[in-house]
C-alpha cells in the first residue's frame, strides 16, 4: 500500500558522483542490497545522524571518519538487510572491515569510506558477503545510476524515492539530486531513514553542514509514521564543486535560491517517505498555528500525528474529531485555553473555540476523510508560531509488515 503517484521525474547525474548497486545476499537473494557512491576528490561532505542512544556501529564510524577528515570523503558504502546495530564491539569490527576492503580496492584511505546500514537490528553484519560484492560494485560505477541506487537502498519501501532540481547561478547550471529510503520506524530526530543528496556547487565544510542541518529541520525532522526513531538514520550531502561556481561567490539572492532548491529536494524526499509509509492509505498534513512557540506547535502536531486512535480513525475514514481534541489536550501545552482552540479538516470547520462548529456536518467531514490526502489544521489561539508535520494512518497492513519483519 502507498499513497500518491510515486512519480518524481528523471534523476539527473551530478558531475563528480558515480553510483552502483549490486546483489550481495546480505539477507535475501536476488535483491540489490549493496550500494556504492563514489565522490570525486576535492568534494566536501556533510552529515546529520540519528540521536538514538543505541545508534548503530556504522553511524558512529561514519560520523567519526567525516569529522576526522573535516568533510573529506571518497565513498559512501551502504547495505540493506542488516542494520549492524546492537552488535557491540564486533559491529564496529565488521563495519571497519568493509571500509578497509573498499579502500584497498579503490586506492584511498579507509577513513575516506563512510559505512551505512539498514535492516534488522541485533544480528551480526555478514561483512564477507559485502566485501565479496565490492569489486563488481566498483566496476559498475556510473554517473547516471541514481535510480538504480535508489532501488538498492530500499527495505520495506514499495518504490524508490528521489528528486532532481537544476538552477542557474552565476551563469552556471547547478544540479541537486537526492534519493532516500524509509517506510517504517519513522520519526526522525536528526533523522529516521537514509538519504543521500549531491550537488555540483562548491561549498565549504562548515557552510555545507549548516545548509544541510537547516534543510533537515524543515523536512526529515517534520515527518512521523510511528513515532520510532531508528538506530541507523543518516542524511548525507556531498558538494563536488564541478559546476565551477562556489557558494561564497553567489549573491544573496542566488544563495537564497540554492537554499530553497536544496530544501525543496529534502522536503520532497521526506514527503515521499510518508506517501510510501508501511501500510499507508492516507497522506496527512498537520498544520498547527497560533502557538506561543514553535516547540509547543510541534508538541501538538506530533501528539495528533502519533495518536494510534487518530491514525486508526484515518484508516477507517472516520471523522472522529473527539480523538483529535483529546490528542491536542494531552500534548502538554502549558495553560492551554481549550476555549481558544479551533480545528478544521481541509476547509471544513470542525471545532471552533473548543466545541463543535455550527457549520460542521458529518457529511462534510466524511467527504474529507474519504480522500487519500487530508490536512488537519489546528489553531491554538495563543500566539503567532506555526509548524507543519506530515504523517500517515495506521492500518492492519502496517501491523502485518512489522509482525513478520524478520521472516
Amino acid at each position: 500500500m502507498a499513497t500518491g503517484t510515486g512519480d518524481f521525474g528523471v534523476l539527473s547525474a551530478v558531475e563528480g558522483i558515480r553510483l552502483s548497486s549490486v546483489e550481495a545476499g546480505v539477507r535475501y537473494q536476488n535483491r540489490r542490497d549493496v550500494v556504492v557512491v563514489e565522490i570525486a576528490e576535492g568534494s566536501t561532505v556533510a552529515g546529520v545522524y540519528t540521536l538514538n542512544a543505541f545508534c548503530a556501529a556504522p553511524v558512529k564510524i561514519a560520523r567519526q571518519h567525516l569529522s576526522d577528515n573535516q568533510g573529506k570523503c571518497r565513498y559512501w558504502l551502504i547495505n540493506t538487510g542488516n542494520a549492524n546495530a546492537g552488535t557491540g564491539k564486533q559491529g564496529a569490527v565488521d563495519a571497519l572491515a568493509c571500509c578497509q576492503s573498499l579502500a584497498e580496492l579503490a586506492g584511498c584511505d579507509p577513513t575516506e569510506v563512510l559505512p551505512f546500514s539498514t535492516g534488522v537490528i541485533g544480528e551480526r553484519l555478514p561483512a564477507g558477503r559485502i566485501t565479496a560484492a565490492l569489486p563488481g560494485a566498483l566496476e559498475q560505477l556510473q554517473p547516471d545510476n541514481w535510480l538504480s541506487a535508489a532501488k538498492g537502498i530500499l527495505t520495506t519501501d514499495t518504490r524508490p524515492k528521489g528528486l532532481t532540481r537544476t538552477l542557474q547561478l552565476n551563469g552556471r547550471i547547478v544540479t541537486i539530486t537526492g534519493i532516500s529510503k524509509g517506510a517504517g520506524m519513522i520519526k526522525p530526530n536528526m533523522a529516521t531513514m537514509l538519504a543521500y543528496v549531491a550537488t555540483d556547487l562548491s561549498v565549504d565544510y562548515a557552510q555545507l553542514q549548516a545548509l544541510l542541518s537547516d534543510a533537515v529541520s524543515q523536512s526529515f525532522n517534520r515527518i512521523t509514521v510511528d513515532g520510532d526513531t531508528s538506530t541507523n538514520d543518516c542524511c548525507m550531502l556531498a558538494a563536488t564543486g564541478r559546476a565551477g561556481v562556489a557558494f561564497t561567490e553567489l549573491s544573496d539572492s542566488d544563495k537564497a535560491q540554492f537554499r530553497g532548491a536544496l530544501n525543496e529536494v529534502l522536503q520532497s524526499l521526506a514527503i515521499q517517505i510518508i506517501e510510501d509509509a508501511e501500510g499507508a492509505s492516507k497522506f496527512v498534513t498537520i498544520d498547527v498555528s497560533g502557538g506561543e512557540t514553535s516547540k509547543e506547535c510541534l508538541q501538538v502536531a506530533y501528539a495528533v500525528a502519533e495518536s494510534p486512535l487518530v491514525k486508526t480513525a484515518l484508516t477507517a475514514s472516520d471523522p472522529n474529531w473527539g480523538r483529535i481534541l483529546a490528542a491536542v489536550g494531552r500534548a502538554g501545552v502549558p495553560a492551554l485555553d481549550v476555549d481558544s482552540v479551533s480545528v478544521s479538516l481541509d476547509a471544513v470547520p470542525l471545532v471552533e473555540r473548543g466545541q463543535l462548529s455550527a457549520d460542521y456536518s458529518e457529511e462534510k467531514g466524511q467527504a474529507v476523510m474519504n480522500q487519500e490526502a487530508i490536512t488537519i489544521s489546528i489553531d491554538l489561539g495563543r500566539g503567532d508560531a506555526k509548524e507543519r508535520v506530515w504523517t500517515s494512518d495506521l492500518s492492519e497492513e502496517y501491523v502485518r509488515i512489522n509482525a513478520s519483519y524478520r521472516s
